[in-house]
């Protein structure tokens, strides 16, 4: 019997990458795993490699920039299983290229924050009252080190990972007294599926990653799938409001420091191709 056993769990993205990961991690705990994904095809061979392992997960399309979707999603989960007790907020998508204030378009501003921003005030204001019936559970909202360290040219994912954090915050100084605690999650650099076959054709760039990091390796979407394990179990019940950065050691380098570090590291390896 897993630490989730027979809790009801949404991971929003949960096709493949770190929300694939997290479904199937979550599932491996005794949870039941509700997939909200557009890609309905990858969310469907996820969905049917967790039940192959002796789980149970379903999946509904879901686009979370539309409200409707959102609230389609929750009230699937209730009606397949009767309650809810986990919300991961996780899925992004973006259309159009970020930028600087000068260079972003307003609708690419507009779009990216109803997906990394508004997608989960409406995630919660349709789960909440679920979870609550249960009379305890989880939301975690999935921010970034892009949410704790800035980036060039990068405003609309910078400001939507801040503000994730800050809803996070918020969320569980309003939700604590009704049992639910709510925490994100700050990955680093995550290797996914989508960006393997990039790392296979650029391996030197890929070894200038790796030495960005303290541990010397960059992440795996397990690495974010175990932390929101452990941070929806009974394990974590005093932890809430919490931005938790699994990046390897990443934001806690002193930058001068770590400009030195990388300088040497590229004379060291001046085979390394930079252009990504």
């Amino acid at each position: 019997m897993g630490s989730l056993h027979d809790q009801v769990a949404i991971i929003t993205g949960g096709a493949q990458g770190i929300g694939g990961a997290t479904s199937r991690r979550l599932a491996e705990s005794g949870a039941r795993i509700l997939i909200a994904d557009i890609d309905i095809e990858t969310a469907q061979a996820n969905a049917d490699r967790i039940r192959d392992a002796g789980g149970i997960a379903e999946v509904i399309e879901t686009d979370v920039s539309r409200r409707d979707d959102i609230k389609a999603m929750v009230s699937k989960a209730v009606e397949l299983w009767g309650h809810l007790d986990i919300l991961v907020n996780n899925a992004f998508n973006t259309k159009e290229p970020d930028g600087s204030a000068v260079e972003l378009t307003e609708e690419a501003w507009d779009y990216a924050m109803n997906v990394l921003v508004k997608s989960m005030f409406l995630g919660a204001k349709y789960a909440v009252p679920e979870i609550q019936k249960s009379g305890k559970g989880s939301i975690i909202n999935i921010s970034s080190v892009h949410g704790l360290l800035m980036a060039p040219k990068k405003l609309v994912y910078e400001a939507g990972k801040s503000s994730v954090i800050g809803v996070t915050r918020q969320m569980a100084i309003d939700f604590g007294p009704m049992g639910i605690r709510v925490n994100a999650i700050c990955p680093g650099h995550i290797v996914t599926e989508r960006i393997e076959s990039h790392w296979a054709q650029n391996p030197s760039l890929l070894r200038f990653f790796e030495a960005q990091y303290p541990v010397r390796r960059v992440g795996r979407p397990i690495d974010i799938a175990n932390a929101i394990n452990f941070l929806c179990s009974d394990e974590a019940s005093f932890i809430t409001g919490h931005a938790l950065a699994v990046d390897g050691g990443l934001t806690i380098q002193l930058q001068e420091d770590f400009g030195v570090d990388q300088a040497r590291f590229y004379r060291d390896h001046p085979d390394t191709n930079l252009s990504s």
